[in-house]
C-alpha cells in the first residue's frame, strides 16, 4: 500500500513548485490510489516496484478495458510520483523510465457553427429573471472564451461596463491576471443582467459573485453545465455538447474569420502557444476533410 503521508507530500510538491490546482491533483490522487489497490493485491511495496512491475500494471490497465489516454495518464501520474520518490531518496531507481505511452488516435473537439450559437443564445426568456440572467452567462462566455471555472469565478469587481471588458483571474497564479473585450451584445446582456436580474436572486448586498444561482450564491460548474445542456436541448442542438464547447467555438469562430493565433492566445490565457495551434489544427483538419469528400477526383 501506498503511504498517505508520502502522496499527500508528493501533491504538496506538485502545488508548491507547478501550481497545480486542484483538479489536477485530484486525477493523481485517484490514480495513486488505484495503482495502490493493485499493488496490495499483489503483494508488491510500492518502494521496491521494478520496471517490470510498472509493464505489467500498464498492461493491467489495458486489459481492463482502459482507454489508451486513461491507461497513459495514469502511468504520466506514476512517473511524476516515482520522480518526485527519487529525488527525495525513498528509492534508489525509477521504475518508470523508458516506459513510453501507447499512440492514440488524434480526436478533435465538437464546435457549434456560428448559427447553432445565435440559436442558443436566443433560447434563454428575456423576459424572466433567470433568462436574463442566463443570456448574459452565454453571452460572456461566448464573448470571451472563458473556462467555464474562469466564468463562475467572476465578482462583480472584476466587470467594467463603460470600458466593455472583464479581469480574468489566473487560477494558478492569483497574482495574474488578464483583460477580455466583450462585444456589444454582450455588454448589454451583462448589464441587464446586472441592472434587473441578478438584485432580484442576491439576498446578501455583500455578496461578491457576479453570476449567482436561484439562491442567491455564486453559481458552480455543476449549475452551470445543467443550464447549457437545457439550453441546447431546446435550441434542438444534436451536437454532444461539453462545458468547453462555447470555448473551442469561441476560438475557432476567431481563427476562421481572420484573427492572429497569437491574439488568439492571449485571449484564452494560454501560457504556450501549442495550445491554442489545436485550433489551427482542427481547421486543416476540416479543409482535408472537406476536400476528400467533395473533389469528385478523390473518389
Amino acid at each position: 500500500m501506498l503511504d498517505n503521508s508520502i502522496i499527500s507530500r508528493f501533491l504538496q510538491s506538485l502545488i508548491d513548485n507547478k501550481k497545480s490546482a486542484s483538479n489536477t491533483l485530484s486525477a493523481y490522487r485517484r490514480d495513486l490510489e488505484c495503482f495502490s489497490q493493485y499493488l496490495d493485491l499483489n503483494a508488491i511495496d510500492f518502494l521496491r516496484v521494478s520496471h517490470d512491475d510498472v509493464i505489467k500494471y500498464k498492461n493491467f490497465l489495458t486489459d481492463s478495458g482502459k482507454s489508451i489516454s486513461t491507461v497513459s495518464r495514469n502511468m504520466s501520474s506514476l512517473r511524476s510520483f516515482y520522480k518526485y520518490l527519487y529525488i527525495e531518496g525513498f528509492v534508489d531507481v525509477n521504475p518508470t523510465l523508458k516506459i513510453k505511452n501507447d499512440k492514440t488516435e488524434k480526436k478533435f473537439f465538437e464546435i457549434l457553427s456560428e448559427d447553432e450559437i445565435d440559436t442558443l443564445l436566443a433560447v434563454p426568456d428575456s423576459t424572466s429573471y433567470k433568462g436574463i440572467r442566463d443570456r448574459a452567462i452565454l453571452e460572456v462566455l461566448y464573448a470571451t472564451g472563458l473556462k467555464v471555472s474562469e466564468l463562475v469565478s467572476l465578482d462583480i469587481s472584476d466587470v467594467n461596463i463603460k470600458m466593455s471588458c472583464i479581469r480574468c483571474r489566473n487560477a494558478q497564479e492569483a497574482d495574474k491576471s488578464r483583460l477580455v473585450l466583450l462585444y456589444p451584445k454582450a455588454v448589454k446582456a451583462l448589464e441587464d443582467y446586472l441592472k434587473k436580474s441578478r438584485v432580484y436572486f442576491v439576498v446578501d448586498d455583500s455578496e461578491p459573485s457576479l453570476f449567482v444561482n436561484t439562491s442567491g450564491e455564486r453559481m458552480t460548474r455543476q449549475g452551470f453545465w445543467k443550464l447549457i445542456k437545457l439550453y441546447a436541448d431546446q435550441a434542438g442542438i444534436k451536437k454532444s455538447i461539453t462545458p468547453h464547447t462555447l470555448r473551442h467555438s469561441f476560438a475557432t469562430h476567431l481563427l476562421e474569420n481572420g484573427a492572429d493565433i497569437h491574439d488568439i492566445k492571449n485571449i484564452l490565457g494560454h501560457s504556450d502557444i501549442s495550445s491554442t495551434n489545436v485550433y489551427s489544427d482542427f481547421l486543416k483538419s476540416k479543409v482535408n476533410s472537406s476536400y476528400l469528400r467533395f473533389n469528385h477526383r478523390s473518389k
